[in-house]
């Protein structure tokens, strides 16, 4: 009887020592995320909030008549209003209800306007053409809505 009291002490301190040393070692490492390029916001959203007009070409020798019929689009403006986390409330392509979206560039790179949580140039972004403060010229990203929408052209209403 000792020596099976002695064996059932010894099995229980194995099986302790294991479960401690279980306890002990460090938990398995985590999947490392890719990192992100950090972008910037060159463009703020006090410089787009307010009421435009809208237009859009398809040729580019159309852009300064397109640009003259967005001024006349001010009679039924496009308005851009704040976002509730600092961007700014615009449509994307085929939404019904806008989306808020930032501004973003990756170093001296083109400047996209998006989806804060997409990287710079993401086929939902628009890259910016041309912004004045007065105008603003903005190219969809992916091809298809590009092929449809054309190049939007934002005039600043009085």
């Amino acid at each position: 009887m000792n020596v099976s009291r002695c064996v059932a002490r010894l099995a229980f301190v194995a099986t302790l020592a294991a479960v401690l040393a279980g306890c002990a070692s460090p938990p398995p490492p985590r999947p490392i995320e890719p990192a992100r390029p950090q972008f910037t916001s060159p463009i703020t959203a006090q410089q787009v909030m307010g009421k435009w007009g809208l237009a859009a070409y398809h040729r580019p020798e159309d852009a300064a008549r397109t640009e003259a019929q967005a001024r006349q689009g001010c009679r039924q403006p496009y308005v851009i209003n704040a976002g509730p986390s600092g961007g700014f409330m615009m449509y994307l392509a085929d939404d019904a209800q806008p989306s808020e979206v930032v501004s973003k560039q990756v170093g001296n790179g083109p400047i996209y306007i998006g989806l804060p949580d997409e990287p710079p140039g993401a086929r939902s972004d628009r890259e910016v053409v041309r912004f004045d403060g007065q105008v603003l010229v903005l190219k969809w990203m992916d091809p298809e809505v590009a092929g449809r929408y054309g190049t939007m052209v934002y005039v600043r209403c009085p």
